[in-house]
């Protein structure tokens, strides 16, 4: 199902993004283009991004045994990414369970100024040590209601498929 239409120049408001590259000759497919596992690629890099910024850093998981896993995720690919294209992505938030994370990330062609595709996601805290999802802790609770606030006052609804819920 194609996502109501968003101007690009909203989505700047995300700021900081979680991730900007160029797209190297190496990704393209057999049509030219980026081939679709480098989205996939480039949205996991970016949810790394996301989760340091909400506290869940490498080191955090390390002392404490923690981790996170996608539950569901959904891609929308609205327009092309050509190799040597610069892309940033812009992270939002829209819901959060005690145990899960609901966030939206939109793949920006900054070469072209077009939206090229937005993600949805559905995450999970984990304790490796049980292997099931945990509370996430309070003080990334914090973080993450802080960043839910703030994209909450958006004067744009977040594109959501509305078939996942924290």
């Amino acid at each position: 199902m194609k996502p109501p239409a968003l101007a690009v120049e909203s989505i700047p408001a995300l700021r900081p993004p979680s991730l900007r590259i160029a797209v190297p000759n190496a990704w393209a497919d057999t049509n030219g283009h980026m081939n679709m596992r480098w989205y996939v690629a480039l949205f996991d890099d970016a949810g790394d991004e996301l989760h340091e910024r909400v506290g869940l850093t490498p080191v955090f998981h390390r002392a404490r045994r923690t981790g996170t896993v996608d539950l569901e995720h959904h891609t929308n690919f609205l327009n092309e990414v050509m190799p040597g294209h610069t892309v940033a992505i812009y992270s939002r938030l829209v819901a959060r369970s005690p145990k899960r994370l609901h966030y939206l990330m939109f793949l920006v062609n900054e070469t072209t100024g077009k939206l090229a595709a937005i993600f949805e996601c559905m995450n999970a805290f984990l304790d490796l040590q049980t292997r099931r999802a945990a509370p996430f802790p309070p003080e990334v609770l914090a973080r993450i209601d802080a960043w839910l606030e703030r994209d909450s006052k958006l004067d744009w609804p977040p594109p959501v498929s509305g078939s996942m819920q924290a």
